[in-house]
């Protein structure tokens, strides 16, 4: 059942579902050559996860408005900005092999020649690979799996047309700034730019809103 379930979760988050579109089990065990059963205890945990709603024998794939995406960016924004803290810290404490920040500063590049090429559904992938790879550094299971739940969320809500292309320039910078204090060991400052960087983005999303 796990393989099904990634394999159904990868279907959502690549965009290859589109939300608030009607999917039937048939239809997805025909997709993926398995039978109902698996696809629908799948389909039982994705739901669980808050990425699809149930609809009769099928789901459809959530769709979040500007309102519910800005409750988790709040929420993103506390717990991500301690795991970046936490990983300068171990950044300054020398526990974090080299490599691993060189990787960060590739997915930062990447994230930004993709947004700026206008490539949507790659861009929001690297976007989400960096951050996650950054707070990964915190070195902190149960606050890693919560934040990749809500980047699963911020990720359908982007393909949904909330993305950040139009802010390029400031989303590099932002990223490079918080990137530049990890890998300094500065923790307080990773903390505050982690923050800002989620804050800007939720302040723009409330006030298309208002």
């Amino acid at each position: 059942m796990a393989k099904v379930y990634e394999a159904l979760k990868d279907l959502v988050l690549s965009g290859a579902i589109h939300p608030g579109v009607r999917v039937s089990e048939a239809e997805l065990s025909e997709r993926l050559h398995v039978s109902r059963t698996p696809v629908r205890e799948a389909l039982a945990r994705l739901e669980g996860d808050g990425l699809v709603h149930a609809r009769g024998r099928g789901v459809r794939v959530a769709s979040l408005d500007v309102a519910a995406l800005v409750l988790v960016l709040e929420a993103r924004e506390a717990l991500e900005s301690w795991a970046v803290g936490r990983a300068a810290e171990r950044v300054a404490a020398g526990l974090v092999p080299p490599a691993r920040l060189a990787r960060l500063r590739t997915l930062a590049a990447e994230a930004d020649e993709r947004t700026r090429a206008g490539e949507l559904a790659s861009a929001v992938s690297a976007n989400r690979e960096f951050h996650l790879a950054a707070t990964a550094l915190c070195e902190n299971a149960l606050v890693q799996r919560t934040l990749e739940g809500y980047w699963n969320l911020i990720a359908i809500a982007t393909r949904a047309g909330l993305d950040e292309a139009r802010r390029a320039d400031s989303v590099d910078r932002e990223h490079r700034g918080m990137l530049d204090a990890l890998t300094g060991g500065d923790a307080a400052a990773a903390a505050r730019l982690a923050a800002d960087h989620v804050r800007r983005t939720r302040e723009v999303l409330s006030k298309e809103d208002s």
